[in-house]
């Protein structure tokens, strides 16, 4: 259990905080898991995990939009991560991604989060489109994908991992039906 945080965004069973440079334990527990951190590049060293963490921060000083922590409301467990990033920011365009930590996966969370963040990028952030990838053998993310609407439109090189990525785009209109 963490303690109690203020969150700018919840859904039915998860509250969105914002990284703080104290949060290093959580983010070690996140992406310093080789779990986590197989199919996105990973595993990540403590230092990787410490720059990963500073940058997110430095993402929402920025641009105002991160990969946020996310918390069960019920106990306040960390869950993991949902966000944005700029992707092409001359287009309005962000990029979702979303992490969960070791034991949260198979519970919908991933889908409960992105569909918070897919609709606060178009309702408050102004986003013109969303663009996502996964690695080729992270099936999960593809359905996650696929639920809210996204539509593949190419391969993308992904450094970390050295592999061509399936990349989808989500206009507005595309996220006003998802399927269940």
């Amino acid at each position: 259990m963490t303690a109690p945080r203020a969150y700018f965004l919840t859904t039915a069973r998860l509250g969105f905080g914002r990284w703080e440079a104290g949060d290093l334990p959580l983010a070690l527990a996140l992406w310093g898991d080789p779990g986590v951190t197989r199919l996105i590049g990973g595993p990540l060293s403590a230092d990787a995990v410490d720059a990963r963490l500073g940058s997110e921060i430095a993402s929402m000083r920025a641009y105002g939009v991160q990969y946020w922590p996310i918390f069960l409301l019920a106990g306040g467990e960390h869950a993991g991560c949902a966000g944005l990033r700029p992707y092409r920011p001359e287009g309005r365009i962000y990029e979702l991604g979303f992490h969960l930590r070791t034991g949260y996966s198979g519970q919908g969370l991933a889908t409960e989060a992105a569909r918070a963040v897919v609709t606060f990028a178009f309702e408050t952030v102004g986003a013109g489109a969303l663009f996502a990838g996964h690695h080729p053998e992270n099936a999960p993310s593809r359905r996650v994908l696929e639920k809210l609407g996204f539509r593949l439109t190419h391969e993308e090189f992904y450094a970390p991992t050295g592999l061509q990525h399936p990349s989808y785009l989500l206009t507005p209109a595309g996220a006003a039906a998802p399927r269940e």
